[in-house]
């Protein structure tokens, strides 16, 4: 490789040797603030039409997301008439407060306080970039410079609201010193100590200081130490809410924002999915999630995931990874062996320990709790393992194989893998499971049958066993006595030339398919030389089941144990 990464200038990080956050938690939800409808929405090819955001902002509100950024209403007509819309049309409910963007240029102040008129609450959020290179390479000004530009666009947004707040408008700031993260501290907490004081902030009436990573350029850590030095010095901190807006350039955004919150801030703005300019926002739901799988209440429903996602396809003309956490079609289903049968171990200790905890490996959240739960978890292609199949057969058709049988069919549905080369899916491994077990009718058929039961004076039972079976042409009557109908019918058999086992166990439950409820036996038999054959067997009657599963067993050691 070349050495073209001279070029590019490292992150100084700032000295922080006292720094405090690592061994903070995170306890409780921050303020959530979704930045969906403007900054997602600038990022997209075809941005929303009226409709399209009408959608997706009742979907933030049934989320329960109570700050919203709305748009840029200064932008354009169009973005001015979808603010209009939203608050004359009575889409804002009266504990949601809608955002509103602007930058810090006095007629676009104006436009924006125009927009906004009749709201009932509202965040008026102002910028300006701040770092070291756009001071350089954009503005062309010095720290002085860039500090007059903001503090301007305060006093006259504090000016102008004056009226409304008069009117009873609950009407709130917010100053985001853009690319903070490349800003230098000082300077940093100069210009919003600047701000707080021009919008003569107070601790009853506090300002959003939004300290955005608007080009992610360091590790999470570092900017961590930057918002606890930022905060150690703000002079006005009790009069502010400390909030972020993380990117996601370097693929850290979800670390940057916990670990910011670790360091003091108070709220986050996000979108859902991590929509956004470049690599996207910072994702909400990977955010609030990660705080519900710690037991923390992110104060968010995502409850029905499914719907909340193909609302966003249906809008954003956006893709939601299959990878995507949380909310990605694969990213509950494990194709591994040892996945497979970590999860399928971790299903039964659930069942049996009735444990209040979710305690499956490889499951990180319960897919239930975020609507996923009728989706298949362990799904089959070649690099499954012995207890996939048996998973799939008992979640998806009521099939409760025992262990033993695992390896035997497990076998049988890799060698169809191998064979396709593709995912099987749960009706082609059923009907592999039908085809090897539940149809293996030859060469021996039970045509019909009786038993006779009696229990004698020590309450022992004895049964009796008469049947008639068919081999190819022939018919052959048979008899025998056991203390149950299995060993009747293995006495019966006994001499015949079907006598090449030994029982080793039997398994029965009932199952239910539709309105059509039969018991399934497994029986597990050994030949002569020793190799493990599984009969399955199916009826109505319980007693007939396992002479099912017996006569099925024995016609797949005749069709193909004889072979091998």
């Amino acid at each position: 490789m070349n050495a073209s990464y001279e070029k590019y200038i490292p992150f100084q990080p700032i000295p922080l040797s006292d720094r405090t956050w690592p061994d903070k938690q995170i306890t409780k939800a921050p303020v959530w603030c979704s930045v969906d409808l403007r900054d997602g929405n600038q990022a997209l090819v075809d941005p929303m039409n009226l409709q399209e955001k009408l959608e997706y902002f009742h979907t933030l509100l049934d989320i329960g997301v109570k700050e919203i950024e709305i748009g840029f209403p200064s932008a354009s007509e169009t973005e001015y008439e979808i603010c209009r819309e939203l608050i004359e049309g009575g889409h804002i409910p009266d504990d949601v407060t809608i955002q509103v963007l602007v930058q810090a240029r006095p007629h676009l102040i104006k436009k924006t306080f125009e927009a906004i008129r009749g709201a009932k609450n509202v965040i008026l959020h102002f910028y300006n970039s701040t770092s070291t290179l756009q001071r350089k390479v954009v503005f062309h000004m010095d720290m002085a410079g860039i500090t007059q530009i903001a503090t301007d666009a305060a006093d006259l947004i504090y000016e102008m609201s004056q009226p409304m707040l008069e009117e009873g408008m609950n009407l709130r700031f917010e100053y985001s010193p853009e690319s903070f993260m490349g800003t230098e501290m000082d300077y940093a907490v100069e210009i919003c100590q600047a701000v707080l004081e021009h919008l003569h902030a107070t601790p009853e009436r506090k300002v959003i200081l939004n300290l955005p990573t608007t080009v992610e350029n360091c590790m999470p850590n570092y900017f961590a130490d930057e918002i606890e030095y930022f905060i150690r010095k703000l002079p006005s901190r009790d009069c502010a809410i400390i909030s972020l807006h993380p990117h996601n350039d370097r693929g850290c955004g979800v670390a940057t924002a916990e670990m910011g919150l670790l360091a003091g801030a108070e709220r986050i703005e996000a979108t859902l999915f991590g929509n956004g300019e470049r690599t996207g926002n910072v994702d909400m739901i990977t955010l609030a999630l990660n705080m519900y799988t710690q037991g923390v209440d992110p104060e968010l429903d995502f409850s029905n995931i499914n719907q909340i996602r193909d609302m966003y396809e249906r809008c954003t003309k956006m893709k939601v990874g299959e990878r995507q956490p949380y909310a990605g079609e694969l990213v509950f289903t494990a194709f591994s062996g040892s996945h497979q049968d970590a999860i399928n171990k971790g299903t039964r200790y659930m069942e049996e320990s009735h444990s209040p905890y979710w305690e499956i490996p490889y499951l990180p959240i319960d897919p239930a709790d975020v609507g996923r739960q009728y989706e298949p978890i362990i799904r089959i292609n070649s690099q499954s393992g012995k207890g996939g199949a048996a998973f799939v057969m008992q979640h998806s058709f009521g099939f409760d194989l025992p262990k033993a049988m695992h390896p035997e069919f497990g076998h049988i549905v890799q060698v169809e893998t191998d064979r396709v080369g593709t995912e099987l899916k749960p009706e082609r491994i059923y009907e592999l499971f039908k085809h090897e077990y539940i149809d293996a009718t030859a060469p021996y058929q039970l045509v019909r049958h009786s038993f006779a039961e009696f229990t004698d004076e020590e309450g022992h039972s004895h049964v009796t066993f008469a049947g008639t079976i068919r081999h190819k042409e022939t018919v052959f009557q048979v008899q025998g006595s056991g203390n149950g109908p299995i060993d009747a019918f293995f006495n019966a058999i006994h001499g015949q030339k079907m006598d090449h086992f030994t029982f080793i166990d039997y398994k029965e439950h009932a199952i239910k398919q539709g309105s059509d409820s039969q018991a399934v036996a497994y029986i597990h038999l050994k030949d002569e030389d020793g190799r493990d054959w599984f009969g399955v067997g199916m009826s109505h009657n319980i007693n007939l089941a396992p002479l099912k599963g017996i006569l099925s067993g024995i016609n797949r050691w005749w069709s193909e144990g004889r072979k091998k």
